[in-house]
Protein backbone atom coordinates (compact mmCIF):
# COMPACT_ATOMS: atom_id res chain seq x y z
CA UNK A 1 0.00 0.00 0.00
CA UNK A 2 2.88 2.38 0.72
CA UNK A 3 4.17 1.68 -2.79
CA UNK A 4 0.73 2.33 -4.26
CA UNK A 5 0.46 5.58 -2.33
CA UNK A 6 3.86 6.60 -3.74
CA UNK A 7 2.76 5.96 -7.33
CA UNK A 8 -0.38 8.02 -6.74
CA UNK A 9 1.75 10.81 -5.30
CA UNK A 10 4.23 10.92 -8.19
CA UNK A 11 1.50 10.64 -10.83
CA UNK A 12 2.57 7.26 -12.23
CA UNK A 13 -1.05 6.22 -11.90
CA UNK A 14 -4.21 8.03 -10.85
CA UNK A 15 -7.11 6.89 -8.71
CA UNK A 16 -9.42 6.41 -11.72
CA UNK A 17 -7.02 3.90 -13.29
CA UNK A 18 -6.35 2.20 -9.97
CA UNK A 19 -10.00 1.82 -8.96
CA UNK A 20 -11.06 0.84 -12.48
CA UNK A 21 -8.48 -1.93 -12.60
CA UNK A 22 -9.45 -3.19 -9.13
CA UNK A 23 -13.15 -3.37 -10.07
CA UNK A 24 -12.47 -5.04 -13.43
CA UNK A 25 -10.32 -7.73 -11.84
CA UNK A 26 -12.78 -8.19 -8.98
CA UNK A 27 -15.75 -8.80 -11.29
CA UNK A 28 -13.82 -11.70 -12.80
CA UNK A 29 -12.92 -13.31 -9.46
CA UNK A 30 -15.43 -16.03 -8.56
CA UNK A 31 -16.90 -15.92 -5.08
CA UNK A 32 -14.77 -13.07 -3.75
CA UNK A 33 -17.31 -10.22 -3.83
CA UNK A 34 -21.04 -10.21 -3.11
CA UNK A 35 -21.67 -6.67 -4.40
CA UNK A 36 -19.84 -3.63 -5.72
CA UNK A 37 -19.98 0.02 -4.71
CA UNK A 38 -21.57 2.08 -7.50
CA UNK A 39 -20.06 5.41 -6.44
CA UNK A 40 -16.49 4.09 -6.44
CA UNK A 41 -15.78 5.47 -9.92
CA UNK A 42 -17.07 8.93 -8.98
CA UNK A 43 -15.02 8.84 -5.78
CA UNK A 44 -11.94 8.00 -7.85
CA UNK A 45 -12.54 10.99 -10.14
CA UNK A 46 -12.78 13.29 -7.13
CA UNK A 47 -9.59 11.82 -5.66
CA UNK A 48 -7.70 12.29 -8.92
CA UNK A 49 -8.87 15.90 -9.08
CA UNK A 50 -7.69 16.55 -5.53
CA UNK A 51 -4.23 15.22 -6.33
CA UNK A 52 -4.02 17.30 -9.51
CA UNK A 53 -4.80 20.34 -7.37
CA UNK A 54 -2.15 19.33 -4.84
CA UNK A 55 -4.75 18.83 -2.10
CA UNK A 56 -5.07 15.10 -1.29
CA UNK A 57 -6.95 14.29 1.90
CA UNK A 58 -4.07 12.07 3.05
CA UNK A 59 -1.29 10.03 1.51
CA UNK A 60 -3.83 7.19 1.19
CA UNK A 61 -6.18 9.31 -0.93
CA UNK A 62 -7.33 7.26 -3.93
CA UNK A 63 -6.43 3.80 -2.64
CA UNK A 64 -9.21 1.22 -3.15
CA UNK A 65 -10.10 -1.29 -0.46
CA UNK A 66 -12.62 -4.09 0.11
CA UNK A 67 -15.18 -4.38 2.91
CA UNK A 68 -16.52 -7.56 4.48
CA UNK A 69 -20.26 -7.79 3.97
CA UNK A 70 -20.93 -7.54 7.69
CA UNK A 71 -20.14 -3.82 7.55
CA UNK A 72 -22.51 -1.18 6.19
CA UNK A 73 -21.62 0.82 3.11
CA UNK A 74 -24.27 3.37 2.19
CA UNK A 75 -26.40 2.30 -0.77
CA UNK A 76 -25.53 -1.40 -0.52
CA UNK A 77 -27.42 -4.19 1.21
CA UNK A 78 -25.44 -5.83 3.99
CA UNK A 79 -26.18 -9.52 3.41
CA UNK A 80 -23.93 -11.00 6.13
CA UNK A 81 -23.34 -13.72 3.56
CA UNK A 82 -26.91 -15.01 3.87
CA UNK A 83 -29.83 -15.38 1.47
CA UNK A 84 -32.10 -14.53 4.39
CA UNK A 85 -30.92 -10.91 4.09
CA UNK A 86 -30.62 -10.62 0.33
CA UNK A 87 -33.84 -8.57 0.11
CA UNK A 88 -33.00 -6.25 2.99
CA UNK A 89 -32.99 -2.52 2.22
CA UNK A 90 -29.66 -0.87 1.42
CA UNK A 91 -27.74 0.66 4.31
CA UNK A 92 -28.68 4.35 4.61
CA UNK A 93 -25.26 5.38 5.93
CA UNK A 94 -21.69 4.13 6.09
CA UNK A 95 -20.39 2.32 9.13
CA UNK A 96 -18.25 4.58 11.29
CA UNK A 97 -14.96 3.02 10.16
CA UNK A 98 -15.93 3.45 6.50
CA UNK A 99 -16.74 7.11 7.15
CA UNK A 100 -13.31 7.54 8.74
CA UNK A 101 -11.55 5.88 5.80
CA UNK A 102 -13.46 7.94 3.24
CA UNK A 103 -12.32 11.06 5.12
CA UNK A 104 -8.77 9.95 4.27
CA UNK A 105 -9.77 9.66 0.60
CA UNK A 106 -9.80 5.86 0.57
CA UNK A 107 -12.35 4.26 -1.74
CA UNK A 108 -14.41 1.14 -0.94
CA UNK A 109 -14.93 -0.81 -4.16
CA UNK A 110 -16.93 -3.84 -3.04
CA UNK A 111 -18.45 -5.98 -0.30
CA UNK A 112 -16.62 -9.27 0.19
CA UNK A 113 -17.96 -12.77 0.70
CA UNK A 114 -17.82 -14.58 4.04
CA UNK A 115 -19.01 -17.59 6.00
CA UNK A 116 -22.73 -17.10 6.48
CA UNK A 117 -23.38 -14.72 9.41
CA UNK A 118 -19.58 -14.89 10.01
CA UNK A 119 -20.15 -18.14 11.90
CA UNK A 120 -17.38 -20.46 10.69
CA UNK A 121 -13.61 -20.51 10.66
CA UNK A 122 -13.31 -22.24 7.28
CA UNK A 123 -14.87 -19.68 4.92
CA UNK A 124 -17.22 -21.86 2.88
CA UNK A 125 -20.34 -20.23 1.43
CA UNK A 126 -22.72 -22.28 -0.76
CA UNK A 127 -24.87 -19.24 -1.64
CA UNK A 128 -22.30 -16.90 -3.19
CA UNK A 129 -19.51 -19.38 -3.94
CA UNK A 130 -16.41 -20.11 -1.89
CA UNK A 131 -13.44 -17.92 -2.86
CA UNK A 132 -10.08 -19.63 -3.18
CA UNK A 133 -6.47 -18.50 -3.41
CA UNK A 134 -4.55 -18.59 -6.67
CA UNK A 135 -1.90 -20.91 -5.24
CA UNK A 136 -4.59 -23.53 -4.53
CA UNK A 137 -5.79 -23.69 -8.14
CA UNK A 138 -4.85 -27.34 -8.74
CA UNK A 139 -6.59 -28.62 -5.61
CA UNK A 140 -8.48 -25.75 -3.95
CA UNK A 141 -8.09 -25.27 -0.21
CA UNK A 142 -10.44 -23.70 2.30
CA UNK A 143 -9.89 -19.92 2.34
CA UNK A 144 -10.38 -19.57 6.09
CA UNK A 145 -13.21 -17.70 7.68
CA UNK A 146 -15.15 -16.01 8.29
CA UNK A 147 -13.49 -13.11 6.40
CA UNK A 148 -12.78 -15.34 3.41
CA UNK A 149 -13.50 -12.87 0.62
CA UNK A 150 -11.51 -10.12 2.33
CA UNK A 151 -8.42 -12.34 2.51
CA UNK A 152 -8.75 -13.69 -1.03
CA UNK A 153 -9.28 -10.17 -2.44
CA UNK A 154 -5.84 -9.28 -1.04
CA UNK A 155 -4.19 -12.61 -1.91
CA UNK A 156 -5.34 -12.32 -5.54
CA UNK A 157 -4.11 -8.74 -5.75
CA UNK A 158 -7.57 -7.29 -6.38
CA UNK A 159 -6.97 -4.73 -3.61
CA UNK A 160 -4.01 -4.03 -1.36
CA UNK A 161 -6.09 -4.21 1.83
CA UNK A 162 -9.49 -5.29 3.09
CA UNK A 163 -11.52 -4.89 6.26
CA UNK A 164 -12.82 -7.90 8.18
CA UNK A 165 -14.53 -8.77 11.43
CA UNK A 166 -13.16 -11.21 14.01
CA UNK A 167 -15.21 -12.90 16.72
CA UNK A 168 -13.30 -16.17 17.18
CA UNK A 169 -10.52 -15.93 14.61
CA UNK A 170 -12.20 -14.58 11.50
CA UNK A 171 -9.39 -12.20 10.51
CA UNK A 172 -6.43 -14.16 11.83
CA UNK A 173 -7.38 -17.52 10.28
CA UNK A 174 -7.94 -16.42 6.66
CA UNK A 175 -4.76 -14.35 6.89
CA UNK A 176 -2.91 -17.46 8.09
CA UNK A 177 -4.26 -19.76 5.38
CA UNK A 178 -3.33 -17.32 2.62
CA UNK A 179 0.10 -16.07 3.62
CA UNK A 180 -1.14 -12.64 4.70
CA UNK A 181 -1.04 -10.37 7.74
CA UNK A 182 -4.24 -9.94 9.75
CA UNK A 183 -4.80 -7.66 12.75
CA UNK A 184 -7.60 -8.40 15.20
CA UNK A 185 -7.95 -5.35 17.44
CA UNK A 186 -9.24 -5.05 20.99
CA UNK A 187 -13.04 -4.79 20.89
CA UNK A 188 -13.03 -1.15 21.97
CA UNK A 189 -10.46 0.11 19.44
CA UNK A 190 -12.93 1.04 16.69
CA UNK A 191 -16.38 2.56 16.60
CA UNK A 192 -18.60 -0.45 15.82
CA UNK A 193 -21.55 1.60 14.55
CA UNK A 194 -22.83 0.04 11.33
CA UNK A 195 -21.19 -3.34 11.96
CA UNK A 196 -23.75 -6.14 12.11
CA UNK A 197 -23.30 -8.11 15.34
CA UNK A 198 -22.64 -11.80 15.72
CA UNK A 199 -21.55 -11.94 19.37
CA UNK A 200 -21.60 -8.49 20.93
CA UNK A 201 -19.06 -9.24 23.67
CA UNK A 202 -16.44 -10.61 21.29
CA UNK A 203 -16.97 -8.89 17.92
CA UNK A 204 -13.99 -6.89 16.69
CA UNK A 205 -12.66 -5.41 13.47
CA UNK A 206 -9.36 -5.14 11.70
CA UNK A 207 -7.47 -5.11 8.41
CA UNK A 208 -6.03 -7.87 6.24
CA UNK A 209 -3.08 -6.90 4.04
CA UNK A 210 0.26 -8.20 2.81
CA UNK A 211 2.36 -6.42 5.44
CA UNK A 212 2.19 -5.24 9.02
CA UNK A 213 3.01 -1.75 7.77
CA UNK A 214 -0.11 -1.75 5.59
CA UNK A 215 -2.23 -3.04 8.48
CA UNK A 216 -0.93 -0.17 10.61
CA UNK A 217 -1.88 2.35 7.92
CA UNK A 218 -5.39 0.89 7.61
CA UNK A 219 -5.79 0.71 11.39
CA UNK A 220 -5.05 4.38 11.73
CA UNK A 221 -7.33 5.29 8.84
CA UNK A 222 -10.17 3.27 10.45
CA UNK A 223 -9.73 5.42 13.56
CA UNK A 224 -9.47 8.70 11.66
CA UNK A 225 -5.88 9.36 12.76
CA UNK A 226 -4.33 12.15 10.70
CA UNK A 227 -0.79 11.07 11.62
CA UNK A 228 -0.35 7.70 9.91
CA UNK A 229 3.13 6.94 11.30
CA UNK A 230 3.76 4.21 13.87
CA UNK A 231 7.36 3.25 14.60
CA UNK A 232 8.85 -0.16 15.31
CA UNK A 233 9.93 -1.10 18.82
CA UNK A 234 13.57 -2.31 19.11
CA UNK A 235 13.44 -6.11 19.41
CA UNK A 236 16.25 -6.05 21.94
CA UNK A 237 13.77 -4.40 24.32
CA UNK A 238 10.99 -6.95 23.73
CA UNK A 239 10.24 -10.09 25.72
CA UNK A 240 8.28 -12.91 24.08
CA UNK A 241 6.52 -15.79 25.85
CA UNK A 242 5.80 -18.97 23.91
CA UNK A 243 3.01 -21.15 25.28
CA UNK A 244 4.91 -24.43 25.58
CA UNK A 245 1.71 -26.45 26.00
CA UNK A 246 0.71 -25.51 22.45
CA UNK A 247 4.07 -26.59 21.07
CA UNK A 248 3.66 -29.92 22.83
CA UNK A 249 0.21 -30.54 21.28
CA UNK A 250 0.43 -33.71 19.12
CA UNK A 251 -2.16 -32.27 16.71
CA UNK A 252 0.19 -29.40 15.79
CA UNK A 253 1.45 -30.07 12.27
CA UNK A 254 5.21 -30.61 12.04
CA UNK A 255 5.87 -27.80 9.55
CA UNK A 256 3.77 -25.32 11.53
CA UNK A 257 5.87 -26.04 14.63
CA UNK A 258 9.15 -26.04 12.67
CA UNK A 259 8.45 -22.66 11.09
CA UNK A 260 7.40 -21.17 14.42
CA UNK A 261 10.70 -22.28 15.96
CA UNK A 262 12.54 -20.65 13.06
CA UNK A 263 10.82 -17.36 13.88
CA UNK A 264 11.79 -17.74 17.53
CA UNK A 265 15.41 -18.37 16.54
CA UNK A 266 15.37 -15.19 14.46
CA UNK A 267 13.94 -13.18 17.36
CA UNK A 268 16.71 -14.43 19.63
CA UNK A 269 19.35 -13.52 17.02
CA UNK A 270 17.89 -10.01 17.01
CA UNK A 271 18.41 -9.70 20.75
CA UNK A 272 14.88 -10.39 21.96
CA UNK A 273 14.26 -12.44 25.08
CA UNK A 274 12.21 -15.57 24.34
CA UNK A 275 10.74 -17.70 27.12
CA UNK A 276 9.00 -21.04 26.59
CA UNK A 277 6.60 -21.90 29.39
CA UNK A 278 2.98 -22.80 30.03
CA UNK A 279 0.57 -19.87 30.27
CA UNK A 280 -1.94 -20.83 32.92
CA UNK A 281 -4.56 -18.24 31.97
CA UNK A 282 -4.70 -19.68 28.46
CA UNK A 283 -4.99 -23.24 29.72
CA UNK A 284 -7.85 -22.23 32.01
CA UNK A 285 -9.53 -20.32 29.19
CA UNK A 286 -9.44 -23.39 26.96
CA UNK A 287 -10.92 -25.41 29.81
CA UNK A 288 -13.77 -22.91 30.29
CA UNK A 289 -14.59 -23.07 26.57
CA UNK A 290 -14.65 -26.87 26.73
CA UNK A 291 -16.74 -27.15 29.89
CA UNK A 292 -19.05 -24.11 29.80
CA UNK A 293 -19.45 -23.64 26.04
CA UNK A 294 -18.38 -20.92 23.65
CA UNK A 295 -19.67 -17.47 24.59
CA UNK A 296 -19.68 -16.51 20.94
CA UNK A 297 -22.09 -19.33 20.12
CA UNK A 298 -24.41 -18.40 22.98
CA UNK A 299 -24.55 -14.77 21.86
CA UNK A 300 -24.85 -15.73 18.19
CA UNK A 301 -27.91 -17.84 18.99
CA UNK A 302 -29.49 -14.90 20.81
CA UNK A 303 -28.81 -12.62 17.82
CA UNK A 304 -29.95 -15.08 15.13
CA UNK A 305 -32.61 -17.20 16.81
CA UNK A 306 -35.53 -15.51 15.04
CA UNK A 307 -33.84 -15.97 11.67
CA UNK A 308 -32.95 -19.62 12.27
CA UNK A 309 -36.43 -20.50 13.51
CA UNK A 310 -38.21 -18.21 11.04
CA UNK A 311 -39.77 -18.88 7.67
CA UNK A 312 -36.47 -18.56 5.81
CA UNK A 313 -34.45 -20.68 8.22
CA UNK A 314 -34.20 -23.49 5.68
CA UNK A 315 -32.27 -21.15 3.37
CA UNK A 316 -29.34 -21.03 5.80
CA UNK A 317 -26.26 -23.14 5.03
CA UNK A 318 -27.09 -26.32 6.92
CA UNK A 319 -23.61 -26.50 8.46
CA UNK A 320 -24.03 -23.03 9.96
CA UNK A 321 -27.63 -23.72 10.97
CA UNK A 322 -26.60 -26.92 12.75
CA UNK A 323 -23.95 -25.06 14.74
CA UNK A 324 -26.45 -22.40 15.75
CA UNK A 325 -29.05 -25.00 16.76
CA UNK A 326 -26.42 -26.75 18.86
CA UNK A 327 -25.87 -23.46 20.71
CA UNK A 328 -29.59 -23.40 21.53
CA UNK A 329 -28.98 -26.24 23.97
CA UNK A 330 -26.30 -24.42 25.98
CA UNK A 331 -27.51 -23.39 29.44
CA UNK A 332 -28.33 -19.70 29.09
CA UNK A 333 -27.05 -19.04 32.62
CA UNK A 334 -23.65 -20.05 31.26
CA UNK A 335 -23.34 -16.63 29.63
CA UNK A 336 -22.99 -14.76 32.91
CA UNK A 337 -20.76 -17.46 34.42
CA UNK A 338 -18.42 -17.24 31.45
CA UNK A 339 -18.36 -13.44 31.56
CA UNK A 340 -17.45 -13.50 35.24
CA UNK A 341 -14.68 -16.04 34.68
CA UNK A 342 -13.54 -14.11 31.61
CA UNK A 343 -12.99 -10.93 33.63
CA UNK A 344 -10.93 -12.86 36.19
CA UNK A 345 -8.83 -14.54 33.51
CA UNK A 346 -8.14 -11.29 31.68
CA UNK A 347 -6.59 -9.92 34.88
CA UNK A 348 -4.65 -13.13 35.42
CA UNK A 349 -3.31 -13.09 31.87
CA UNK A 350 -2.13 -9.49 32.17
CA UNK A 351 -0.31 -10.45 35.39
CA UNK A 352 1.25 -13.58 33.85
CA UNK A 353 2.50 -11.86 30.71
CA UNK A 354 3.49 -8.52 32.17
CA UNK A 355 5.25 -6.64 29.38
CA UNK A 356 5.72 -9.78 27.25
CA UNK A 357 4.17 -10.60 23.87
CA UNK A 358 2.52 -14.00 23.61
CA UNK A 359 3.57 -16.20 20.67
CA UNK A 360 1.61 -19.17 19.32
CA UNK A 361 0.85 -20.66 15.94
CA UNK A 362 -2.19 -18.94 14.44
CA UNK A 363 -3.65 -22.29 13.34
CA UNK A 364 -2.37 -25.79 14.05
CA UNK A 365 -2.54 -26.78 10.39
CA UNK A 366 -2.32 -25.37 6.88
CA UNK A 367 -5.44 -24.71 4.82
CA UNK A 368 -7.33 -28.02 4.44
CA UNK A 369 -8.58 -29.33 1.07
CA UNK A 370 -11.90 -27.72 0.16
CA UNK A 371 -13.63 -30.62 -1.61
CA UNK A 372 -13.47 -32.93 1.40
CA UNK A 373 -15.01 -30.28 3.66
CA UNK A 374 -17.83 -29.67 1.20
CA UNK A 375 -18.58 -33.38 0.97
CA UNK A 376 -18.44 -34.40 4.64
CA UNK A 377 -20.37 -32.49 7.33
CA UNK A 378 -18.70 -34.36 10.18
CA UNK A 379 -15.26 -33.55 8.81
CA UNK A 380 -16.33 -29.93 8.37
CA UNK A 381 -17.47 -29.67 12.00
CA UNK A 382 -14.36 -31.26 13.51
CA UNK A 383 -11.97 -29.33 11.24
CA UNK A 384 -13.75 -26.07 12.00
CA UNK A 385 -13.32 -26.51 15.75
CA UNK A 386 -9.67 -27.50 15.34
CA UNK A 387 -9.07 -24.49 13.08
CA UNK A 388 -10.52 -22.09 15.66
CA UNK A 389 -8.88 -23.71 18.69
CA UNK A 390 -5.86 -21.38 18.98
CA UNK A 391 -7.65 -18.12 18.21
CA UNK A 392 -10.77 -18.59 20.37
CA UNK A 393 -8.94 -18.15 23.71
CA UNK A 394 -7.49 -14.82 22.57
CA UNK A 395 -10.94 -13.68 21.49
CA UNK A 396 -12.51 -14.61 24.81
CA UNK A 397 -9.76 -12.68 26.62
CA UNK A 398 -10.06 -9.76 24.13
CA UNK A 399 -6.40 -9.99 23.15
CA UNK A 400 -5.38 -7.95 20.13
CA UNK A 401 -3.48 -10.24 17.78
CA UNK A 402 -1.43 -10.04 14.61
CA UNK A 403 -1.17 -13.11 12.40
CA UNK A 404 1.98 -13.10 10.25
CA UNK A 405 3.40 -15.56 7.71
CA UNK A 406 6.01 -17.85 9.25
CA UNK A 407 6.95 -19.84 6.15
CA UNK A 408 5.50 -22.65 4.06
CA UNK A 409 5.14 -26.38 4.44
CA UNK A 410 6.56 -29.00 2.10
CA UNK A 411 3.63 -28.46 -0.30
CA UNK A 412 4.38 -24.71 -0.27
CA UNK A 413 1.22 -23.92 1.70
CA UNK A 414 1.53 -20.98 4.11
CA UNK A 415 2.00 -21.36 7.85
CA UNK A 416 1.47 -18.54 10.34
CA UNK A 417 2.58 -17.21 13.70
CA UNK A 418 0.31 -15.21 16.01
CA UNK A 419 1.55 -12.42 18.28
CA UNK A 420 -0.91 -11.32 20.99
CA UNK A 421 -0.97 -9.03 24.04
CA UNK A 422 -3.51 -8.23 26.76
CA UNK A 423 -6.57 -6.12 26.02
CA UNK A 424 -5.97 -2.51 25.05
CA UNK A 425 -2.25 -2.84 24.26
CA UNK A 426 -2.81 -2.70 20.50
CA UNK A 427 -0.24 0.00 19.74
CA UNK A 428 2.51 -1.86 21.60
CA UNK A 429 1.64 -4.99 19.64
CA UNK A 430 1.75 -3.19 16.29
CA UNK A 431 5.11 -1.58 17.11
CA UNK A 432 6.50 -5.01 18.01
CA UNK A 433 5.17 -6.65 14.85
CA UNK A 434 6.63 -3.88 12.69
CA UNK A 435 10.00 -4.78 14.20
CA UNK A 436 9.43 -8.51 13.62
CA UNK A 437 8.49 -7.79 10.00
CA UNK A 438 11.64 -5.71 9.51
CA UNK A 439 13.74 -8.52 10.97
CA UNK A 440 12.12 -11.07 8.66
CA UNK A 441 12.88 -8.87 5.65
CA UNK A 442 16.51 -8.18 6.54
CA UNK A 443 17.41 -11.52 8.11
CA UNK A 444 15.37 -14.20 6.29
CA UNK A 445 14.43 -17.40 8.07
CA UNK A 446 16.87 -20.28 7.63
Amino acid sequence: MSATAATLHDGSIDAVELVGAAIARSHAAHGVFISFIERAHDDAIQSANRRRCGAPLSRLDGIPFAVKDMIDVAGNTTTTGSLTRIDSPPAPTDAAVITAMRAMGMIPVGKTNLSEFAFSGLGLNPHFGTPTATFHAAAPRAPGGSSSGSAIAVQRGLVTAAIGTDTAGSIRIPAAFNGLVGFRASTSRYDMSGVHPLAVTLDSLGPIARTVEDCVLIDRAMRGCVNLDVYAAPLAHVRFVVDSSVLADPSLQFDVARNLRSVLTLLRRCGARVEERPVDALARTRQIIATHGWLGAIEAWSALRETVEGQRGDQIDHRVRNRLLAAKGIDQHARERIRTLRAELMLRLAHELGDAVLVTPTVKHVAPPLAALEADDVLFATTNLETLSLTMPGSLLDMPGVAMPSGVNRQHLPTSVLFSVPQGQDDRLLRTCLAVESALLTRPLQ
